[in-house]
């Protein structure tokens, strides 16, 4: 079945007994299944149409007291197609402005939701917020759910408690380079995709070319500097692709006196120019920290051995 995306309420078509969730289901990982599992289940108990209902930007990136920027573990694409294979087919995109998030609670139940979605089941956490200064709450949505006559199933506080640490414990993993404990609360491992844009081409004067990558979306997290074993995913123009194995550095090339973050991949075996390029680099096994070297020489025989342990951990 393909994948149905929305970006305004008023290209919704009329579903039949909708099912909805309401949540901005960044990296959709292990803690979000649950919650996707249940709407399947309600879906097909009552014959109904799962809808899930996302944000567009994060929340946490409009509304005041965040202290730091947000940076999310999946673009807007990545999250739609993870839905996507989790069985989600119907997604609807909300703009989230500040004057979204300041209609009263009971106008966003029966202005927004009701209104549009015309729902059977709400399927919400038990600690879900809406509406103007986050007034709105679970029991609103009970009281309110006779005199519109839909349902209202409760998360409970275990499994949103599940997806509150898995989003915080991915996001701290990777800042601290753990990928094996970002990979086990993802269920997948973790990945970005960019651009290959020209660099200063140091790397191929000491035999490790490499392309650097600039990130297609600059809110996506990047993990903590230091050298990867990585697959790299090309995708050419024809729209056909071509996994490469590779090792990857992150950081400030500190070495050659580097003062930008960069992100650069040398690709084994592989030789051809693939400037402008699509790429995508999926994280295998953090190998060591970016290291301040006496020199290129050193350098050099240092990356001789980061290519032999990359093959090894990513054979």
């Amino acid at each position: 079945m393909s994948l149905h995306i929305y970006r305004s309420v008023t290209e919704l078509p009329v579903f039949d007994k909708a099912i909805i969730t309401i949540g901005t289901f960044d990296g959709v990982h292990l803690g979000h299944t649950h919650i996707i599992g249940k709407m399947i289940a309600q879906a097909k108990k009552v014959g109904g149409t799962p809808v899930l209902i996302t944000f567009y930007p994060h929340p946490k990136q409009v509304l005041p007291g965040t202290k730091n920027k947000l940076y999310t573990l999946t673009t807007q694409q990545e999250k739609f197609e993870l839905l996507r294979s989790k069985g989600i087919h119907h997604i609807v995109e909300v703009p989230f402005t500040s004057a979204f998030a300041s209609q009263s609670p009971e106008k966003y139940i029966q202005d927004f939701l009701v209104k549009n979605f015309h729902p059977h089941t709400i399927i919400i956490g038990y600690d879900h917020r809406y509406g103007k200064g986050r007034q709105g709450d679970f029991k609103l949505l009970e009281k309110m759910a006779p005199q519109f006559n839909f349902e209202v199933i409760e998360i409970n506080e275990k499994i949103i408690e599940q997806v509150t640490i898995s989003s915080t414990k991915i996001r701290d993993a990777l800042l601290d380079g753990d990928l094996k404990t970002a990979e086990e609360y993802l269920g997948y491992p973790y990945s970005f995709t960019g651009t290959v844009v020209t660099g200063n081409k140091l790397g191929r004067t000491i035999g490790y070319p490499t392309a650097n990558i600039k990130i297609d979306d600059e809110d996506k997290l990047i993990p903590q500097n230091g050298v990867y074993a990585v697959d790299a995913i090309l995708h050419d123009n024809d729209f056909s692709e071509k996994t490469i194995k590779g090792m990857m550095n992150i950081g400030l090339r500190p070495t050659v006196e580097g003062t930008q973050r960069t992100i650069e991949v040398n690709l084994f075996d592989f030789d051809k120019e693939i400037y402008g390029q699509s790429i995508s680099i999926i994280f295998t096994y953090r190998l060591r920290n970016e290291i301040k070297f006496d020199g290129l020489d050193a350098l050099k025989l240092q990356l001789a051995k980061d290519k032999i342990a990359a093959k090894k951990y990513n054979p």
